[in-house]
């Protein structure tokens, strides 16, 4: 979670930070503020919906929110293997996302408040983004599996 992922409106910024699932490609959690619990509301509500397998690697950036104690012991929680990107690499697919919601929503609107802003970025995620954007890396694997019947 970067503060570049945050979105200032007339009310204040909204911050979001999220659990990218590389298979189904969706993402969630935002909050006024950039802390320990806005990561570990994402984590939960990941690890509530997708219900992963024990021992999935989890990997993250090297933010202090994902580096406390409170996270890493949900990790182990919830017996997911903690991986971290080594200083100064960020997690591409991750930072493909942010790109993507930044040119395709926030940077055309000026919200008025936060809750106007929150509004529109689930929309965008739940109804757009998560359900009829395709997804390059879903069709090269279309590709590639088409390729080799």
């Amino acid at each position: 979670m970067k503060r570049s992922n945050a979105k200032p409106s007339r009310t204040g910024w909204l911050y979001l930070t999220g659990i990218l699932d590389l298979y189904r490609r969706k993402i969630w959690a935002m909050g006024p503020r950039i802390d320990a619990e806005l990561v570990l509301n994402a984590l939960y509500r990941a690890v509530r919906h997708r219900h992963p397998p024990r021992g999935l690697l989890f990997h993250s950036d090297r933010e202090v929110q994902s580096a406390s104690a409170d996270y890493r012991g949900a990790l182990d929680q919830a017996d997911l293997v903690a991986s971290m990107s080594r200083k100064g690499n960020d997690n591409a697919a991750k930072e493909s996302f942010w790109s993507t919601l930044k040119w395709e929503l926030v940077f055309r609107r000026a919200f008025s408040s936060r809750r106007e802003a929150q509004s529109e970025i689930i929309d965008y995620l739940e109804v757009f983004y998560n359900r009829q954007r395709s997804h390059s890396v879903l069709i090269s694997v279309i590709r590639l599996t088409l390729n080799s019947i």
